[in-house]
């Protein structure tokens, strides 16, 4: 047994430290951002979205829309909860105000 300080116990020490050690923080989880196809919304819209709230290039903007439109859905990106959220949200606002019903929702990756 090793001795330490008169009444001290030194498996009261070790409790401590195994306390003390934090988890490192956990990535957040990632949630993809879905363009669902629709007989209304025009290709061009879907471009402008892409563009407009997910920063896509011209190029991605277009793949991602001919996703959409040959295969029914198309991942617009991938972000944390609130960002897939707020783009979602985003999405839905214009495509109101441009009289459209793209769906956009988002997933648990």
């Amino acid at each position: 047994m090793a001795k330490g300080l008169p009444g001290q116990d030194l498996d009261d020490d070790l409790d401590i430290e195994k306390k003390s050690k934090t988890k490192p923080p956990q990535r957040p989880r990632l949630y993809k951002v879905v363009l669902h196809n629709d007989d209304y919304t025009t290709m061009e819209f879907v471009v402008f979205i892409l563009q407009s709230v997910f920063h896509k290039n011209d190029q991605d903007a277009v793949k991602i829309m001919m996703a959409v439109h040959q295969q029914g859905i198309g991942i617009a990106g991938v972000f944390p909860h609130e960002i897939a959220e707020a783009k979602c949200n985003k999405v839905a606002e214009l495509a109101e105000a441009n009289q459209f019903p793209l769906l956009c929702t988002s997933e648990e990756e």
